[in-house]
């Protein structure tokens, strides 16, 4: 059986064309793909993310077991801060990559993706051992509303949020308590677009009314309902990773140039010793580019100009923003300096592209 979120009703109503994802069925899009990822560069764009889990970390040793139970050092977060971080196996492969929130100095939230809530529960559950730390899943409990783009601000800012600490306050990766009809929510300045943005945490049943006030108070700011294709588009272009393409338990953190997001100087954590022990692994992520508009796709081979096979593309679209094909892949880190030039074999036929340093696309940055 196919799940919806808090925001079905909404979507309907707003002619959204859906997929299923992760079990969801999420808007795709509600008008063109272009439309709304172009809506996001250039003025702002609302999201439905309420597919996303939120994990619950509390008690006396929340800190101390986040640094065990991930690859980075969640203890030094300051309440409100947020922080980019990995949940390894044993083997040292990715399970999950999470946004992980400090509410308080015995608390912490983490934003896992849609597709590995259980296995990220689960896991955080089995690492429990004899840290006196409860974990729990509240995912059902949250809706998520991302709020993107250059006029993002000006629309949370107009909407009938109260927040505790004023916007113009709230520095990037950071969070702040607010209030919605009186009900506590969470306003995060964080995102998977390129764009400074807002992800806003609102307690399930309020979901739909927030939602329409943020669409009533975006319209003249050219606000665009967007769905899970320009999302992805988006994050391409800001050269962010997607569990399933470039993250996943057979990828260790540096093979996709996560190393700085591990720890290893950590005394001990879930993975410590087998990244210590690991074999260099030959293929690494890099950007590629290309010129005319056939883009590279996912699963598609990459090879030296001789036609040898050295990597795989794991995402790739014709960019919006940009104009011409971008992509991701793993190549052989032989190959993999930027400026190198190779091919991508499209169906029988050769695309030539170059090896390019990601980002693709950087936003310019205000504050």
């Amino acid at each position: 059986m196919t799940n919806t979120t808090p925001l079905h009703a909404e979507h309907e109503r707003s002619g959204a064309s859906f997929t299923d994802f992760a079990g969801y069925d999420m808007p795709l899009r509600y008008s063109s793909d272009l439309a709304e990822h172009h809506a996001v560069r250039e003025h702002a764009g609302m999201f439905d993310l309420s597919h996303m889990a939120e994990i619950m970390v509390t008690g006396a040793q929340a800190p101390e077991f986040m640094d065990y139970a991930l690859s980075n050092r969640l203890s030094a977060l300051e309440n409100s801060q947020a922080k980019y971080s990995l949940l390894l196996s044993d083997q040292g492969g990715v399970i999950d990559d999470l946004i992980v929130y400090r509410l308080g100095e015995s608390e912490y939230m983490i934003v896992a993706n849609a597709a590995n809530r259980e296995a990220a529960f689960t896991a955080l559950t089995e690492r429990i051992k004899d840290w006196d730390v409860t974990v729990r899943d509240s995912s059902d409990d949250w809706a998520l509303i991302a709020v993107q783009g250059p006029v993002a601000k000006t629309i949370v800012e107009a909407s009938a949020i109260d927040t505790s600490l004023p916007l113009d306050d709230l520095r990037y990766y950071r969070m702040t308590e607010g209030t919605f009809q009186s009900t506590t929510i969470y306003v995060a300045r964080t995102g998977y677009t390129g764009e400074d943005g807002y992800e806003i945490f609102v307690p399930s049943p309020l979901a739909p009314a927030l939602w329409d006030e943020l669409e009533k108070v975006g319209a003249p700011h050219q606000m665009t309902l967007c769905g899970l294709a320009c999302r992805d588009t988006l994050r391409l272009e800001a050269g962010m990773p997607l569990y399933g393409h470039e993250l996943g338990r057979d990828f260790l953190p540096a093979q996709a140039g996560l190393g700085r997001v591990v720890v290893q100087e950590k005394e001990d954590f879930v993975g410590k010793q087998a990244l210590a022990d690991a074999a260099v692994r030959t293929r690494v992520l890099v950007g590629l580019v290309a010129e005319g508009k056939r883009a590279p796709r996912a699963g598609y081979s990459v090879v030296t100009p001789e036609g040898d096979v050295i990597g795989e593309i794991t995402s790739g679209a014709l960019s919006p923003t940009l104009g011409y094909p971008i992509a991701m892949a793993y190549v052989d880190s032989t190959f993999s300096d930027p400026g190198s030039e190779l091919a991508v074999d499209v169906r029988g036929s050769l695309l030539v592209v170059k090896v390019h340093q990601l980002p693709f696309y950087t936003r310019k940055k205000v504050a």
